[in-house]
């Protein structure tokens, strides 16, 4: 297995020896400030735009229209969260009005309960909030919603059940669920309950044993049953291309899971499973040039497939925590990787001109191609996490 990665990684940094000699530098830092710089006017045409008990959801870039949602939709974090990621930067007074505003809309979902997704919506908003600010009462609700979150975990198979049964799955674990866990770590951290690191570790722990296909990409969704001590019952999807494909803002939310899992744990198992899946990434024979994935990595029609920019802001966020693990050449080559998705995704082509794309960043996301749901749109958590990967970069 050893020899398999050292030949792996070696075959990677052949292919990005280009992109190691960093063409971007400092002119990428200047691009990085300058969106940041933009990204208040295009946020308070968005926060203007969207009623004050609600939260921006997407917006259908072929037909101009916006959509919304109320704070119980998955997402409904990733606006106030941008909004503070914003106001870091740029001190904007009528920013940290909107963030505190959008929170404050936001705080009752501490109780939530309904499926895993207490991190996104939570600690992206809350926990950063908190942060930037050191305000105890957003601490407050993010103390309050680990402990909602840990009501879905099931002893019988270590996990955190995603979604409630249905027609569909009877004890669904997807692998989005691998961006919740800093939640638990976090709040075991500053003085919360120490079974939360446990949970966020069996489940950390649970994924790496059964969610990955061979050559390291992950599964979309596994369904278990919680009888008879607990068993898997299958490798499914839901949002990608079939059920053992790899679907790419899934293995993002993979390679960002344990790049984080390994900083708030420091157990090297979550550092080599973080690189084995960047070199699953980075070596795919489908992964475009430019770095912008396919929506899935076996999606049908390729090269002729919608990109996903959302995928590529999240890897992008990743790559340059992950780079920060290692030394030499993969630190080279992950921070070279991260360089050249945020030179992308900062060019025309993905990021929006001033007053255009509804308020909304970056352009060209995909939510779920199989049902033909937000293609080709810009959704809030690609604007999340390229917001964040360009506060990342220029923090090196």
């Amino acid at each position: 297995m050893r020899l398999i990665i050292t030949s792996t990684l070696s075959f990677m940094l052949f292919m990005f020896s280009a992109v190691a000699q960093n063409p971007a530098g400092k002119s990428l830092k200047k691009q990085l400030q300058n969106n940041l710089i933009a990204a208040v006017d295009q946020y308070k045409l968005l926060q203007k735009s969207v009623p004050q008990d609600r939260m921006p959801r997407n917006f259908d870039m072929k037909t101009g229209t916006l959509a919304t949602s109320d704070t119980k939709w998955w997402c409904s974090g990733f606006f106030p969260g941008t909004l503070w990621y914003i106001y870091e930067f740029t001190k904007d007074a009528e920013i940290r009005k909107a963030a505190e505003a959008r929170l404050a809309i936001l705080e009752k979902e501490k109780h939530f309960t309904g499926n895993h997704d207490l991190g996104f919506m939570m600690f992206c908003s809350f926990g950063t909030a908190y942060r930037i600010t050191g305000n105890e009462s957003y601490k407050k609700s993010v103390d309050t919603a680990a402990m909602s979150l840990a009501t879905r975990y099931r002893p019988s198979i270590k996990s955190i059940q995603s979604w409630d049964s249905s027609s569909n799955f009877r004890c669904p674990v997807i692998v989005d669920n691998m961006m919740n866990l800093e939640l638990l770590c976090w709040v075991s951290e500053h003085g919360g309950d120490p079974r939360f690191r446990e949970i966020a570790i069996n489940h950390a722990n649970s994924t790496i044993k059964h969610h990955f296909r061979p050559d390291n990409a992950a599964y979309h969704v596994l369904d278990y049953t919680l009888a008879d001590g607990g068993k898997l019952l299958g490798n499914r999807t839901w949002q990608g291309a079939h059920d053992t494909s790899a679907w790419s803002r899934g293995n993002a939310w993979a390679l960002y899971g344990f790049s984080m899992m390994y900083r708030m744990t420091k157990d090297v198992q979550y550092l080599e499973q973080a690189k084995k899946i960047a070199a699953f990434l980075l070596t795919h024979k489908n992964m475009p040039n430019d770095l912008i994935p396919y929506w899935d990595f076996d999606a049908p029609g390729i090269p002729n497939a919608p990109r996903d920019a959302s995928a590529a802001s999240i890897m992008a966020s990743a790559f340059i925590e992950l780079s920060g693990f290692v030394k030499g050449k993969e630190k080279a080559t992950y921070l070279r990787a991260a360089e050249k998705m945020l030179s992308v995704l900062s060019s025309p082509e993905y990021f929006a001109a001033p007053g255009t794309n509804g308020g909304f960043l970056i352009k060209h996301s995909v939510g779920a191609l199989p049902f033909n749901a937000e293609v080709d749109f810009a959704i809030t958590y690609a604007d999340y996490y390229y917001v964040e990967a360009a506060m990342r970069y220029l923090a090196l």
